[in-house]
């Protein structure tokens, strides 16, 4: 399976312009053979606040509609990022998508970014979803999720591939590399951590997009703005691990729970 990583400056609030660099990854990902794109969070308008503005509603979502074409047109699946309005409430969904333009996959971010004020204008997702893409089992999430092991854990178990889509800042970088490589190593599954690179109004972004293989190894690395990068990997490998090395044999869920269930 060739999966594509798509660091891209969407250029804040700017769909027009997000659309057209997307355009360009998808094709140059399609001239690459890439079964695959993955884009960073809120892929067309950046780490907006304004959901009232820029969000959509799914029936009849611009953003939709364009990754459909794009899709068909290129013969890729594709993971993006999406505002949607629903019941006079946003929220920040991860779509997977496949060649032929069906949504797969629908994930609302389950924990809005709080120090950043995301939680007052995003309400929270409560639903693990994943679905099959070419081949694989795939399982999206967004952001500021990475810091919460408990759902990597409960989604891995039925995922050779784990997503995370961001607008991840320069300042704590250190830790989403940290991070994606922990998730990966913990959860014997490889990792596509896809994050923008660029500026917004107030945050610098350097991408550090990386895929991360269930042992643990960097199949890349990106740094540079609006960079593709395509890279081949053997799904085997999830299978062939965990049996080598059980570690998910050895976890004790139900003391777990106890655990956090106690004062």
């Amino acid at each position: 399976m060739k999966i594509a990583l798509a660091q891209l400056n969407m250029e804040f609030e700017n769909k027009p312009k997000a659309m057209q660099v997307c355009t360009q990854m998808m094709a140059d990902a399609h001239r690459q053979n890439a079964d695959l794109i993955v884009f960073p969070e809120m892929t067309l308008t950046g780490f907006t606040m304004k959901p009232e503005q820029y969000g959509e509603h799914a029936e009849n979502s611009e953003t939709i509609s364009f990754f459909q074409k794009q899709a068909i047109k290129n013969h890729i699946a594709v993971v993006f990022g999406v505002i949607f309005l629903e019941d006079g409430k946003a929220r920040n969904h991860s779509i997977v998508m496949d060649h032929t333009g069906i949504v797969l996959a629908n994930y609302a971010k389950i924990h809005p970014f709080s120090y950043g004020a995301e939680a007052k204008h995003y309400v929270a997702g409560d639903t693990l979803v994943n679905c099959k893409v070419c081949g694989a089992t795939l399982a999206p999430f967004v952001c500021y999720d990475l810091r919460f092991p408990e759902i990597f854990q409960a989604a891995s178990k039925k995922s050779q591939i784990m997503t995370v889509i961001a607008n991840w800042p320069v300042a704590r970088v250190g830790h989403w590399i940290t991070l994606l490589q922990a998730r990966a190593i913990e959860n014997q599954s490889f990792v596509v951590g896809v994050n923008r690179s660029g500026k917004d109004a107030t945050l610098t972004y350097t991408g550090d997009s990386m895929l991360v293989s269930p042992t643990g190894a960097v199949l890349a690395h990106l740094t540079k703005e609006n960079e593709l990068a395509v890279v081949e990997i053997d799904l085997q490998e999830v299978a062939d691990y965990r049996d080598t090395f059980p570690l998910k044999a050895d976890r004790k869920e139900e003391l777990y729970c106890r655990l956090f269930a106690k004062d």
